[in-house]
């Protein structure tokens, strides 16, 4: 973090990871006051998403509301072929390119591209 632009966020829509959001965000803070006061969060990615679940939904809820539009749009779900694609070597888009979890990895880049072009930053 010390030598980086910025820093994407991903957290686990489970019980603990807004905690563990809080710690690393202390982190990211004193980083900013010391070694690089350039570093800036790129923006916040909700991963493991099950809309089943009443955790998931709670944990997006709550984490839109704490940081607003630095919470990406797209949202990387459970899926069974992310959870594969490592025991197979590949990256999940190699693995599986129409499954779930590719495609919220692709909107994410997509995301992403479209939010650096718009800071004048994009190539």
């Amino acid at each position: 973090l010390s030598a980086a632009r910025s820093v994407l966020i991903p957290i686990q829509c489970e019980y603990y990871a807004l905690e563990g959001l809080g710690q690393l965000l202390s982190v990211v803070t004193r980083i900013q006051q010391g070694l690089n006061p350039r570093l800036f969060i790129e923006g916040i990615l909700l991963t493991m998403y099950d809309r089943r679940l009443n955790l998931s939904r709670q944990v997006a809820q709550e984490a839109i509301q704490y940081f607003g539009d630095r919470v990406y749009e797209s949202v990387i779900p459970r899926n069974v072929k992310l959870s594969e694609s490592p025991s197979f070597g590949k990256p999940v888009i190699l693995y599986d390119l129409e499954s779930a979890g590719a495609q919220s990895y692709i909107r994410l880049a997509q995301e992403v591209i479209h939010a650096e072009k718009g800071l004048g930053q994009g190539a």
